[in-house]
Formats: structure tokens, sequence, C-alpha cells
């Protein structure tokens, strides 16, 4: 990977770091292709002098990815989105992507989709992800499709957003309780793409999902969490009934498309292919979270572990 240019699409976001600095640490220049550039400028410091190069790319305009690939050897696709975009974002984008790849003649193109991602599915979300990952194929049928479940880190905004609410409040609800994620590290999920892009012969035209070592329902997670802040917390678990309607309610936390979201497990198959076969020893969330997640514990380091309630 040495002196090779890897061009990152949406590099600078929350799994686009830690896949930027695995690349780093192999001596690979990095490019980063985002819409905005200067949202990314803190990778400068982690990687060498004159390792980063930024360029204004946006996955909804050809011509902007034209020029942001070109002459790279290796493409990774980060782009996702929760808002409104998500067609332009996953379908088109990952097909303009794909064929701004093939055009320059890259050695290899990863690309980040999620474990759901299915053209019948009843969230807009998963819909476009499983016809973005067709789209892509279509353009560049070698290109290696990672799947993973959750992703969870220092920066995420899963196990945070639950940590804060069970940190400030005595009674927190929890929409969905018996959903099922298997939660993978972010750190994990960077050596993964590493993997893809320095064997594109291996692992070109596969597709893997990622999931961690544990399995838990979103209940399991709360009162995890819960543990690790040392946290008395009564958690009440709405049902679907009553879950089903907090999407309509002004301020609402939850999307409707979220609850669809929920309805289907996050799971990696029986039969899948998965960080095993990319090399990769999958990190357990109890290992690695409570390094952060102290933050959120009164009194902070000093602060004692009780028990949940």
């Amino acid at each position: 990977m040495k002196e090779r240019l890897v061009t990152l699409i949406g590099g600078g976001g929350f799994l686009g770091r830690y896949v930027a600095q695995e690349l780093y640490r192999t001596g690979a220049r990095i490019r980063i292709a985002q819409s905005r550039p200067r949202d990314a400028f803190f990778l400068k410091i982690l990687g060498g002098l004159g390792q980063t190069q930024f360029i204004a790319a946006d996955v909804t305009r050809p011509d902007t990815l034209a020029r942001a690939i070109e002459g790279s050897d290796l493409v990774v696709n980060l782009a996702g989105t929760f808002g409104p975009r998500m067609q332009a974002v996953h379908v088109d984008g990952a097909r303009n992507v794909a064929q701004a790849a093939a055009s320059a003649g890259v050695q290899a193109l990863v690309h980040l989709s999620a474990i759901g991602a299915d053209p019948h599915s009843d969230s807009n979300y998963g819909r476009t992800k499983g016809e973005g990952e067709r789209a892509l194929r279509e353009a560049f049928p070698n290109a290696t499709i990672l799947r993973p479940s959750v992703v969870f880190g220092r920066e995420d905004a899963f196990v945070n957003r639950f940590a804060g609410m069970i940190s400030l409040l005595p009674v927190v609800p929890v929409v969905r309780g018996t959903a099922r994620f298997q939660p993978v590290y972010v750190t994990d999920v960077a050596q993964a793409v590493l993997a893809a892009l320095t064997d594109p012969g291996a692992h070109g035209g596969k597709t893997y999902a990622l999931g961690g070592p544990e399995v838990l329902s979103l209940a399991e997670l709360h009162r995890w969490i819960a543990g690790a802040l040392g946290r008395k917390v009564h958690f009440l678990e709405l049902p679907d009934a009553i879950g089903g309607m907090l999407p309509m309610l002004p301020g609402s936390p939850i999307s409707k498309d979220q609850w669809r979201m929920l309805q289907r497990d996050s799971v990696v198959d029986t039969d899948a292919e998965g960080l095993a076969a990319l090399g990769v020893t999958p990190t357990p969330l109890p290992t690695v979270a409570p390094a952060w997640l102290v933050r959120f514990r009164r009194n902070g380091r000093f602060g004692s572990v009780g028990r949940t309630a």
C-alpha cells in the first residue's frame, strides 16, 4: 500500500477517520473527497507531511467525482445519510462513484453498505442501500461491498446517544426493545476496508456482513450501558402499538423510517462471510466502550459503578 493513492469518498466522517488512520500506517497517500473538505482538515495532523490531500466532491455530481478519483489507485465509498437525500446519495451516488472509478481504471473499489440492504425493504434506508449495491455492481462488478451492523466507537451516534439519555433520566423509554443488533467496533470495520483494498484478487466482487462477537437486543444494550455508567435507571419498554405512534409526534426522537428499520434485526446471517474472512478478529463492546463512556458517568472517572434498576 505504500505510496499508493487512495481516495476516500466521505473520508471525514465517523468511519472515515478510522479508515484513514489504518491507511496512514501503511504509508499510503490519502485523498479526502467530500462536499466540505475543511470539515476533514483534522485528519491532516494524523498523517505524515504531504500524505493527505483534500478535494471538494459530491456523489450526486459525477463531474466532481471524476476529478476526485482521477489518478487514484484505490477508492472507498463511505458516503451515506439518514436524511431526505437517501435516493440521491445511496443509489445515484453509488452508481456515480462506481462509474467514475471504472472510467479512471482504479484497481479496487470498496463500498460501505449496511446489514439490511435490500431493494425490497420496507424502510427507505434499507431499500436505497440495496438498490445502491445493485447500481454499484452494474458499473463496477469487482467492487467489494461491506455490510456492517451498527458501528460503535468513541464518536458514534448510537451507543453515545443512549448513554446520554441514561446519564440524565431516571426513567428511560425503550422503543422496540426486542430488536437485535450485532454491534461492530469501528476499528474492526476500518481494518476490513484495508484488507479488501490490499487484496482485491481475493475480495473483489464479494459481499461481507460485519458484526461483533455479541448479539444484543436494544433493551439488553440499554441495561449494559446503564451498568457501565453505574446508573440506577428504570427502563420502560414501550409496546409496539405505542412505539409505532412516536414518529408521528412533533419533535419525535425517531423517524418513521427508523421505526421501519427496527422491525428487522441487524444481525449477520449464519451463512454470510464476515470479519474472519477478511482476517479481522471482532472486538467485544465491553472491552473498549467503558474507556469513553466514562464521560457520561457521574463524577467521571472518580464515580462509582452501581447497580441498574
